[in-house]
Protein backbone atom coordinates (compact mmCIF):
# COMPACT_ATOMS: atom_id res chain seq x y z
CA UNK A 1 0.00 0.00 0.00
CA UNK A 2 2.87 2.33 0.96
CA UNK A 3 4.65 1.51 -2.32
CA UNK A 4 1.51 2.32 -4.28
CA UNK A 5 1.07 5.69 -2.54
CA UNK A 6 4.75 6.48 -3.04
CA UNK A 7 4.53 5.61 -6.75
CA UNK A 8 1.46 7.80 -7.19
CA UNK A 9 3.24 10.71 -5.52
CA UNK A 10 6.22 10.32 -7.84
CA UNK A 11 3.93 10.28 -10.87
CA UNK A 12 2.02 13.33 -9.60
CA UNK A 13 5.24 15.32 -9.07
CA UNK A 14 6.43 14.34 -12.54
CA UNK A 15 3.15 15.50 -14.08
CA UNK A 16 3.43 18.87 -12.32
CA UNK A 17 7.04 19.31 -13.44
CA UNK A 18 6.29 18.40 -17.04
CA UNK A 19 3.20 20.61 -17.05
CA UNK A 20 5.41 23.51 -15.93
CA UNK A 21 7.90 22.68 -18.66
CA UNK A 22 5.07 22.68 -21.17
CA UNK A 23 4.22 26.25 -20.24
CA UNK A 24 7.85 27.25 -20.59
CA UNK A 25 8.15 25.53 -23.95
CA UNK A 26 5.15 27.53 -25.13
CA UNK A 27 7.33 30.60 -24.71
CA UNK A 28 10.63 29.27 -26.01
CA UNK A 29 9.47 26.88 -28.74
CA UNK A 30 12.67 26.45 -30.73
CA UNK A 31 11.82 25.57 -34.33
CA UNK A 32 15.26 26.69 -35.55
CA UNK A 33 17.16 24.80 -32.80
CA UNK A 34 18.94 27.95 -31.67
CA UNK A 35 21.11 27.66 -28.56
CA UNK A 36 21.46 30.58 -26.17
CA UNK A 37 23.92 30.96 -23.29
CA UNK A 38 22.70 32.56 -20.03
CA UNK A 39 26.35 33.34 -19.25
CA UNK A 40 26.61 35.38 -22.47
CA UNK A 41 23.16 36.87 -22.99
CA UNK A 42 21.97 38.15 -26.34
CA UNK A 43 21.12 41.87 -26.28
CA UNK A 44 17.90 42.87 -28.03
CA UNK A 45 16.99 46.48 -28.86
CA UNK A 46 13.40 47.57 -29.48
CA UNK A 47 12.38 50.90 -30.99
CA UNK A 48 8.83 51.93 -30.14
CA UNK A 49 6.62 55.02 -29.93
CA UNK A 50 5.25 54.55 -26.41
CA UNK A 51 5.39 57.62 -24.19
CA UNK A 52 4.20 58.59 -20.71
CA UNK A 53 2.24 55.89 -18.90
CA UNK A 54 2.48 53.54 -21.89
CA UNK A 55 6.27 53.74 -21.89
CA UNK A 56 6.36 53.21 -18.13
CA UNK A 57 4.14 50.12 -18.50
CA UNK A 58 6.29 48.74 -21.32
CA UNK A 59 9.54 49.37 -19.41
CA UNK A 60 8.13 47.65 -16.32
CA UNK A 61 7.38 44.51 -18.31
CA UNK A 62 10.75 44.59 -20.07
CA UNK A 63 12.44 44.70 -16.66
CA UNK A 64 10.30 41.80 -15.49
CA UNK A 65 11.29 39.75 -18.55
CA UNK A 66 14.98 40.55 -18.11
CA UNK A 67 14.93 39.42 -14.47
CA UNK A 68 12.97 36.19 -15.11
CA UNK A 69 12.59 34.49 -18.49
CA UNK A 70 15.33 36.53 -20.11
CA UNK A 71 17.81 35.84 -17.32
CA UNK A 72 17.09 32.11 -17.45
CA UNK A 73 17.48 31.86 -21.23
CA UNK A 74 20.18 34.44 -21.84
CA UNK A 75 18.25 37.37 -23.36
CA UNK A 76 18.43 41.03 -22.32
CA UNK A 77 15.94 43.48 -23.82
CA UNK A 78 16.26 47.26 -24.05
CA UNK A 79 13.28 49.37 -25.10
CA UNK A 80 13.90 52.81 -26.63
CA UNK A 81 11.15 55.34 -27.35
CA UNK A 82 11.67 57.28 -30.55
CA UNK A 83 8.95 59.84 -29.82
CA UNK A 84 5.80 59.87 -31.93
CA UNK A 85 4.68 57.34 -34.54
CA UNK A 86 5.91 59.74 -37.23
CA UNK A 87 9.28 60.18 -35.48
CA UNK A 88 9.71 56.42 -35.26
CA UNK A 89 8.80 55.91 -38.92
CA UNK A 90 11.43 58.47 -39.94
CA UNK A 91 14.30 57.00 -37.91
CA UNK A 92 13.44 53.54 -39.25
CA UNK A 93 13.38 54.72 -42.87
CA UNK A 94 16.63 56.68 -42.33
CA UNK A 95 18.27 53.51 -41.00
CA UNK A 96 17.00 51.45 -43.91
CA UNK A 97 18.24 54.05 -46.40
CA UNK A 98 21.63 54.27 -44.69
CA UNK A 99 21.45 58.03 -44.21
CA UNK A 100 24.43 59.77 -42.64
CA UNK A 101 24.15 59.77 -38.84
CA UNK A 102 21.33 57.22 -38.79
CA UNK A 103 21.53 54.46 -36.18
CA UNK A 104 21.61 50.82 -37.13
CA UNK A 105 18.19 49.16 -37.30
CA UNK A 106 17.20 47.59 -33.96
CA UNK A 107 16.27 43.94 -33.57
CA UNK A 108 12.58 44.85 -33.24
CA UNK A 109 10.66 48.00 -34.12
CA UNK A 110 7.03 49.09 -33.87
CA UNK A 111 5.49 49.56 -37.28
CA UNK A 112 2.29 50.05 -39.19
CA UNK A 113 1.83 48.08 -42.39
CA UNK A 114 2.83 50.93 -44.71
CA UNK A 115 6.25 51.39 -43.13
CA UNK A 116 6.79 47.66 -42.72
CA UNK A 117 6.04 47.16 -46.41
CA UNK A 118 8.86 49.55 -47.28
CA UNK A 119 11.25 47.67 -44.98
CA UNK A 120 10.14 44.41 -46.56
CA UNK A 121 10.87 45.70 -50.06
CA UNK A 122 14.39 46.53 -48.87
CA UNK A 123 14.83 42.95 -47.60
CA UNK A 124 15.02 43.88 -43.91
CA UNK A 125 12.24 41.80 -42.30
CA UNK A 126 12.19 38.28 -40.89
CA UNK A 127 9.46 35.81 -41.81
CA UNK A 128 8.08 35.11 -38.34
CA UNK A 129 6.62 31.75 -39.31
CA UNK A 130 10.18 30.44 -38.80
CA UNK A 131 9.76 31.04 -35.08
CA UNK A 132 5.99 30.76 -34.48
CA UNK A 133 4.15 27.49 -35.09
CA UNK A 134 0.68 27.37 -36.67
CA UNK A 135 -0.66 26.14 -33.33
CA UNK A 136 0.78 29.18 -31.56
CA UNK A 137 -0.58 31.65 -34.11
CA UNK A 138 -4.09 30.20 -33.78
CA UNK A 139 -4.17 31.47 -30.19
CA UNK A 140 -4.09 35.08 -31.38
CA UNK A 141 -7.05 37.06 -32.73
CA UNK A 142 -7.29 36.05 -36.40
CA UNK A 143 -7.63 39.54 -37.86
CA UNK A 144 -4.61 40.72 -35.83
CA UNK A 145 -2.42 38.00 -37.30
CA UNK A 146 -3.82 38.45 -40.82
CA UNK A 147 -2.63 42.06 -40.75
CA UNK A 148 0.97 40.82 -40.64
CA UNK A 149 0.82 39.00 -43.97
CA UNK A 150 2.03 41.83 -46.19
CA UNK A 151 2.42 39.78 -49.37
CA UNK A 152 0.74 36.78 -50.93
CA UNK A 153 3.75 34.62 -49.97
CA UNK A 154 2.27 33.23 -46.70
CA UNK A 155 5.11 34.86 -44.77
CA UNK A 156 4.31 36.72 -41.54
CA UNK A 157 6.19 40.01 -41.22
CA UNK A 158 4.34 41.83 -38.45
CA UNK A 159 3.38 40.51 -35.02
CA UNK A 160 0.58 42.01 -32.89
CA UNK A 161 1.42 43.07 -29.34
CA UNK A 162 -1.46 45.46 -28.52
CA UNK A 163 -4.44 46.85 -30.41
CA UNK A 164 -7.08 49.51 -30.10
CA UNK A 165 -10.38 50.32 -31.73
CA UNK A 166 -12.76 53.30 -31.46
CA UNK A 167 -15.21 54.28 -28.74
CA UNK A 168 -17.73 57.06 -28.22
CA UNK A 169 -16.85 59.31 -25.26
CA UNK A 170 -19.43 61.70 -23.79
CA UNK A 171 -19.41 64.59 -21.33
CA UNK A 172 -22.08 63.05 -19.13
CA UNK A 173 -22.44 66.10 -16.88
CA UNK A 174 -23.59 68.41 -19.68
CA UNK A 175 -25.44 65.64 -21.52
CA UNK A 176 -27.88 64.98 -18.68
CA UNK A 177 -29.71 68.35 -18.54
CA UNK A 178 -29.91 68.45 -22.34
CA UNK A 179 -31.26 64.89 -22.47
CA UNK A 180 -33.78 65.57 -19.72
CA UNK A 181 -35.17 68.70 -21.36
CA UNK A 182 -35.27 67.32 -24.92
CA UNK A 183 -36.07 63.67 -24.31
CA UNK A 184 -32.79 62.60 -25.92
CA UNK A 185 -31.49 59.10 -25.20
CA UNK A 186 -28.07 57.46 -25.25
CA UNK A 187 -29.63 54.72 -27.37
CA UNK A 188 -29.92 57.24 -30.20
CA UNK A 189 -26.13 57.43 -30.30
CA UNK A 190 -25.74 53.82 -31.45
CA UNK A 191 -25.87 54.90 -35.10
CA UNK A 192 -24.12 57.63 -37.05
CA UNK A 193 -27.48 58.90 -38.25
CA UNK A 194 -28.73 58.99 -34.66
CA UNK A 195 -25.78 61.16 -33.66
CA UNK A 196 -26.61 63.60 -36.46
CA UNK A 197 -30.22 63.91 -35.20
CA UNK A 198 -29.09 64.45 -31.61
CA UNK A 199 -26.45 66.96 -32.71
CA UNK A 200 -29.06 68.98 -34.62
CA UNK A 201 -31.31 68.91 -31.56
CA UNK A 202 -28.45 70.07 -29.33
CA UNK A 203 -27.58 72.94 -31.68
CA UNK A 204 -31.18 74.14 -31.69
CA UNK A 205 -31.50 73.71 -27.91
CA UNK A 206 -28.40 75.79 -27.22
CA UNK A 207 -29.36 78.35 -29.87
CA UNK A 208 -32.67 79.02 -28.11
CA UNK A 209 -30.83 79.92 -24.91
CA UNK A 210 -29.81 83.22 -26.54
CA UNK A 211 -32.88 84.41 -28.49
CA UNK A 212 -31.22 87.78 -29.11
CA UNK A 213 -28.29 86.06 -30.87
CA UNK A 214 -29.50 83.92 -33.78
CA UNK A 215 -27.40 81.10 -35.27
CA UNK A 216 -25.13 80.73 -32.23
CA UNK A 217 -26.03 77.15 -31.34
CA UNK A 218 -23.22 74.87 -30.16
CA UNK A 219 -21.75 71.80 -31.80
CA UNK A 220 -22.43 68.46 -30.14
CA UNK A 221 -19.98 66.05 -31.77
CA UNK A 222 -16.62 65.54 -33.47
CA UNK A 223 -14.45 62.67 -34.58
CA UNK A 224 -10.71 62.17 -34.48
CA UNK A 225 -10.01 60.04 -37.55
CA UNK A 226 -11.76 60.80 -40.81
CA UNK A 227 -9.95 57.99 -42.63
CA UNK A 228 -11.51 55.55 -40.16
CA UNK A 229 -14.90 57.13 -40.85
CA UNK A 230 -14.59 56.38 -44.57
CA UNK A 231 -13.01 52.94 -44.23
CA UNK A 232 -15.32 51.61 -41.51
CA UNK A 233 -18.41 53.42 -42.75
CA UNK A 234 -18.05 51.82 -46.17
CA UNK A 235 -17.28 48.42 -44.65
CA UNK A 236 -20.37 48.60 -42.43
CA UNK A 237 -22.38 49.25 -45.58
CA UNK A 238 -20.88 46.22 -47.33
CA UNK A 239 -17.99 47.66 -49.36
CA UNK A 240 -14.19 47.85 -49.11
CA UNK A 241 -13.23 51.38 -50.13
CA UNK A 242 -9.77 49.97 -50.96
CA UNK A 243 -10.10 46.74 -52.95
CA UNK A 244 -6.58 45.29 -52.97
CA UNK A 245 -5.32 42.37 -55.02
CA UNK A 246 -1.64 41.47 -55.46
CA UNK A 247 -0.62 44.80 -53.95
CA UNK A 248 -2.68 46.81 -56.44
CA UNK A 249 -5.65 48.91 -55.35
CA UNK A 250 -8.99 49.65 -56.91
CA UNK A 251 -11.01 52.41 -55.26
CA UNK A 252 -14.59 51.44 -54.51
CA UNK A 253 -16.22 54.88 -54.45
CA UNK A 254 -19.85 53.79 -54.80
CA UNK A 255 -21.52 57.16 -55.27
CA UNK A 256 -24.65 56.33 -53.31
CA UNK A 257 -22.67 55.14 -50.28
CA UNK A 258 -20.17 57.98 -50.42
CA UNK A 259 -23.11 60.38 -50.40
CA UNK A 260 -24.37 58.79 -47.18
CA UNK A 261 -20.98 59.50 -45.60
CA UNK A 262 -21.07 63.06 -46.95
CA UNK A 263 -24.58 63.61 -45.60
CA UNK A 264 -23.60 62.36 -42.16
CA UNK A 265 -20.43 64.38 -41.73
CA UNK A 266 -20.15 67.32 -44.13
CA UNK A 267 -23.81 68.38 -43.89
CA UNK A 268 -23.99 68.44 -40.05
CA UNK A 269 -20.55 70.05 -39.93
CA UNK A 270 -21.43 73.05 -42.10
CA UNK A 271 -24.68 73.38 -40.14
CA UNK A 272 -22.65 73.79 -36.95
CA UNK A 273 -23.78 70.51 -35.40
CA UNK A 274 -20.25 68.99 -35.60
CA UNK A 275 -16.88 70.69 -35.24
CA UNK A 276 -13.12 70.08 -35.04
CA UNK A 277 -11.03 72.82 -33.44
CA UNK A 278 -8.19 71.45 -31.32
CA UNK A 279 -5.56 68.87 -32.22
CA UNK A 280 -7.81 66.12 -30.82
CA UNK A 281 -11.53 66.09 -30.11
CA UNK A 282 -10.84 65.51 -26.40
CA UNK A 283 -9.35 69.01 -26.52
CA UNK A 284 -12.70 70.27 -27.83
CA UNK A 285 -14.52 68.57 -24.96
CA UNK A 286 -12.13 70.25 -22.53
CA UNK A 287 -12.90 73.70 -23.95
CA UNK A 288 -16.65 72.98 -23.95
CA UNK A 289 -16.94 73.19 -27.73
CA UNK A 290 -18.45 69.69 -28.05
CA UNK A 291 -20.06 67.11 -25.76
CA UNK A 292 -19.11 63.88 -27.51
CA UNK A 293 -16.59 62.41 -29.90
CA UNK A 294 -15.53 59.19 -31.58
CA UNK A 295 -11.86 58.45 -31.02
CA UNK A 296 -9.38 55.73 -30.25
CA UNK A 297 -10.41 53.54 -27.33
CA UNK A 298 -6.98 54.12 -25.78
CA UNK A 299 -7.65 57.89 -25.75
CA UNK A 300 -10.15 57.32 -22.92
CA UNK A 301 -7.42 57.97 -20.36
CA UNK A 302 -7.04 61.49 -21.79
CA UNK A 303 -10.72 62.39 -21.57
CA UNK A 304 -10.77 65.65 -19.56
CA UNK A 305 -11.90 65.85 -15.94
CA UNK A 306 -12.97 69.47 -16.36
CA UNK A 307 -14.42 71.84 -18.91
CA UNK A 308 -12.28 74.96 -18.98
CA UNK A 309 -14.01 77.59 -21.09
CA UNK A 310 -13.34 81.33 -21.32
CA UNK A 311 -15.43 82.20 -18.29
CA UNK A 312 -15.07 79.45 -15.74
CA UNK A 313 -14.20 75.80 -15.20
CA UNK A 314 -16.17 72.92 -13.78
CA UNK A 315 -15.70 69.19 -13.23
CA UNK A 316 -17.40 66.71 -15.54
CA UNK A 317 -18.23 63.02 -15.47
CA UNK A 318 -18.00 60.76 -18.51
CA UNK A 319 -19.84 57.99 -20.33
CA UNK A 320 -18.26 55.38 -22.60
CA UNK A 321 -20.32 53.88 -25.43
CA UNK A 322 -19.49 51.71 -28.45
CA UNK A 323 -18.47 53.61 -31.58
CA UNK A 324 -21.57 54.29 -33.71
CA UNK A 325 -22.48 52.13 -36.72
CA UNK A 326 -24.06 53.32 -39.98
CA UNK A 327 -27.81 52.63 -39.74
CA UNK A 328 -28.57 49.17 -41.10
CA UNK A 329 -24.87 48.32 -41.33
CA UNK A 330 -22.88 45.43 -39.88
CA UNK A 331 -21.05 45.81 -36.56
CA UNK A 332 -17.58 46.46 -37.98
CA UNK A 333 -15.11 48.47 -35.95
CA UNK A 334 -11.67 49.70 -36.82
CA UNK A 335 -8.64 47.64 -35.89
CA UNK A 336 -5.64 49.85 -35.21
CA UNK A 337 -2.33 49.98 -33.38
CA UNK A 338 1.19 49.30 -34.59
CA UNK A 339 2.63 45.79 -34.60
CA UNK A 340 6.23 44.65 -34.10
CA UNK A 341 8.61 43.77 -36.93
CA UNK A 342 11.78 41.71 -36.42
CA UNK A 343 14.76 42.71 -38.53
CA UNK A 344 17.04 40.24 -40.30
CA UNK A 345 20.30 39.61 -38.46
CA UNK A 346 21.41 36.22 -37.16
CA UNK A 347 19.42 33.30 -35.80
CA UNK A 348 20.26 34.05 -32.16
CA UNK A 349 18.98 37.62 -32.30
CA UNK A 350 15.94 36.70 -34.39
CA UNK A 351 15.02 33.81 -32.10
CA UNK A 352 15.59 35.87 -28.94
CA UNK A 353 13.42 38.65 -30.36
CA UNK A 354 10.57 36.22 -30.96
CA UNK A 355 10.93 34.71 -27.49
CA UNK A 356 10.36 38.16 -26.02
CA UNK A 357 7.35 38.82 -28.29
CA UNK A 358 5.80 35.50 -27.24
CA UNK A 359 6.37 36.29 -23.56
CA UNK A 360 5.05 39.85 -23.82
CA UNK A 361 1.84 38.72 -25.51
CA UNK A 362 1.00 35.98 -23.02
CA UNK A 363 -2.31 36.55 -21.23
CA UNK A 364 -1.09 37.91 -17.91
CA UNK A 365 1.66 40.18 -19.24
CA UNK A 366 -0.43 41.49 -22.12
CA UNK A 367 -3.43 42.29 -19.92
CA UNK A 368 -1.14 44.06 -17.46
CA UNK A 369 0.07 46.23 -20.35
CA UNK A 370 -3.54 46.76 -21.41
CA UNK A 371 -4.52 47.96 -17.94
CA UNK A 372 -1.73 50.52 -17.85
CA UNK A 373 -1.84 51.65 -21.48
CA UNK A 374 -5.53 51.25 -22.47
CA UNK A 375 -4.64 48.96 -25.37
CA UNK A 376 -6.49 45.71 -26.07
CA UNK A 377 -4.70 42.35 -25.58
CA UNK A 378 -3.99 40.17 -28.61
CA UNK A 379 -4.70 36.61 -27.44
CA UNK A 380 -8.23 35.33 -28.04
CA UNK A 381 -8.42 34.04 -24.46
CA UNK A 382 -7.45 37.43 -23.03
CA UNK A 383 -10.20 39.48 -24.67
CA UNK A 384 -12.89 39.24 -22.04
CA UNK A 385 -13.91 41.28 -19.01
CA UNK A 386 -13.46 38.17 -16.85
CA UNK A 387 -9.81 37.82 -17.90
CA UNK A 388 -9.25 41.54 -17.36
CA UNK A 389 -10.71 41.42 -13.84
CA UNK A 390 -8.70 38.30 -12.96
CA UNK A 391 -5.40 39.96 -13.83
CA UNK A 392 -6.31 43.20 -12.05
CA UNK A 393 -7.10 41.19 -8.90
CA UNK A 394 -4.11 38.84 -9.16
CA UNK A 395 -1.54 41.56 -9.68
CA UNK A 396 -3.32 44.23 -7.60
CA UNK A 397 -3.20 46.65 -10.52
CA UNK A 398 -4.30 50.22 -9.95
CA UNK A 399 -6.12 50.81 -13.24
CA UNK A 400 -7.44 54.24 -14.23
CA UNK A 401 -11.27 54.31 -14.04
CA UNK A 402 -11.67 55.69 -17.56
CA UNK A 403 -9.30 53.09 -18.96
CA UNK A 404 -11.15 50.28 -17.17
CA UNK A 405 -14.58 51.48 -18.30
CA UNK A 406 -13.40 51.82 -21.89
CA UNK A 407 -11.74 48.39 -21.93
CA UNK A 408 -14.80 46.87 -20.26
CA UNK A 409 -17.04 48.44 -22.91
CA UNK A 410 -14.90 47.13 -25.77
CA UNK A 411 -14.29 43.66 -24.33
CA UNK A 412 -17.96 43.16 -23.41
CA UNK A 413 -18.86 43.28 -27.09
CA UNK A 414 -15.64 41.74 -28.44
CA UNK A 415 -17.16 38.46 -29.65
CA UNK A 416 -19.97 40.28 -31.46
CA UNK A 417 -17.69 42.74 -33.22
CA UNK A 418 -15.92 42.33 -36.56
CA UNK A 419 -12.58 44.12 -36.52
CA UNK A 420 -11.31 45.45 -39.81
CA UNK A 421 -8.25 47.10 -41.31
CA UNK A 422 -7.50 47.77 -44.97
CA UNK A 423 -4.96 45.67 -46.81
CA UNK A 424 -1.60 47.14 -47.66
CA UNK A 425 -0.79 48.59 -51.09
CA UNK A 426 1.83 50.84 -52.64
CA UNK A 427 1.31 54.52 -51.70
CA UNK A 428 -1.45 53.43 -49.34
CA UNK A 429 -0.54 56.17 -46.86
CA UNK A 430 -1.14 58.78 -49.58
CA UNK A 431 -4.60 57.39 -50.27
CA UNK A 432 -5.44 57.34 -46.56
CA UNK A 433 -4.33 60.97 -46.32
CA UNK A 434 -7.00 61.80 -48.91
CA UNK A 435 -9.62 60.11 -46.73
CA UNK A 436 -8.29 61.90 -43.68
CA UNK A 437 -8.16 65.43 -45.04
CA UNK A 438 -10.21 65.90 -48.21
CA UNK A 439 -13.73 66.09 -46.78
CA UNK A 440 -12.79 67.46 -43.37
CA UNK A 441 -10.79 70.32 -44.91
CA UNK A 442 -13.68 71.15 -47.21
CA UNK A 443 -16.14 71.08 -44.30
CA UNK A 444 -14.01 73.43 -42.18
CA UNK A 445 -13.46 75.82 -45.06
CA UNK A 446 -17.13 75.94 -46.03
CA UNK A 447 -18.29 76.33 -42.42
CA UNK A 448 -16.09 79.44 -42.06
CA UNK A 449 -17.57 80.89 -45.25
CA UNK A 450 -21.08 80.24 -43.95
CA UNK A 451 -20.30 81.89 -40.61
CA UNK A 452 -19.02 84.99 -42.41
CA UNK A 453 -22.16 85.13 -44.58
CA UNK A 454 -24.41 84.70 -41.54
CA UNK A 455 -22.61 87.55 -39.80
CA UNK A 456 -23.52 89.75 -42.77
CA UNK A 457 -27.19 88.87 -42.39
CA UNK A 458 -27.53 86.16 -45.02
CA UNK A 459 -30.41 83.72 -44.68
CA UNK A 460 -29.15 80.51 -42.99
CA UNK A 461 -31.59 78.16 -44.68
CA UNK A 462 -30.75 79.44 -48.17
CA UNK A 463 -27.02 79.28 -47.48
CA UNK A 464 -27.13 75.68 -46.30
CA UNK A 465 -29.29 74.72 -49.27
CA UNK A 466 -26.64 76.08 -51.64
CA UNK A 467 -23.83 74.12 -49.99
CA UNK A 468 -25.79 70.85 -49.73
CA UNK A 469 -27.38 70.68 -53.18
CA UNK A 470 -26.87 67.70 -55.50
CA UNK A 471 -24.73 69.97 -57.67
CA UNK A 472 -22.46 70.77 -54.70
CA UNK A 473 -22.14 67.10 -53.80
CA UNK A 474 -21.33 66.08 -57.39
CA UNK A 475 -18.59 68.70 -57.57
CA UNK A 476 -16.97 67.52 -54.35
CA UNK A 477 -17.43 63.84 -55.25
CA UNK A 478 -15.56 64.22 -58.54
CA UNK A 479 -12.75 66.10 -56.82
CA UNK A 480 -12.57 63.41 -54.12
CA UNK A 481 -12.35 60.56 -56.65
CA UNK A 482 -9.68 62.40 -58.64
CA UNK A 483 -7.65 63.01 -55.49
CA UNK A 484 -7.72 59.30 -54.68
CA UNK A 485 -6.61 58.37 -58.19
CA UNK A 486 -3.75 60.89 -58.07
CA UNK A 487 -2.61 59.66 -54.63
CA UNK A 488 -1.30 56.35 -55.97
CA UNK A 489 0.33 57.57 -59.20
Amino acid sequence: MKKTVKSLLVILVAIIIFAGCGVKEGIKDNKENVKLDPENPVSIKIWHYYNGSQQAAFDELVNEFNSTEGKELGINVEGISQGTVADLAKVVSDSIDGKVGADKLPDIFSSYADNAYYALQKGKLVDLTKYFSKKELLKYVDSYIDEGYLNADKALYLFPVAKSTESLMINKTDWEPFAKQTGSSLDELKTVEGIVKVAKRYYEWTDKKTPDKPNDGKAFYGRDSMSNYFVIGMKQLGKDIFEVKDGKVKFNTDKKLIKRLWENYYVPYINGYFTALGKFRSDDVKTGDILAYTGSSMSAMYFPDKVEDDNTGYSIDYEVLPAPVMAGGENYKVQQGADMAVTKSDKKHEYASCVFLKWFTQKEQNLQFACESAYMPVLKSANSVKSLDEVIHKKSLNINNKTYDCLKNVLSDFDNTKYYITKNFENGSNARNVLENNLSDRAQKDRKQIEKALAKGKNRKELIKEYTSDKAFDKWYNEFCNALDESVK
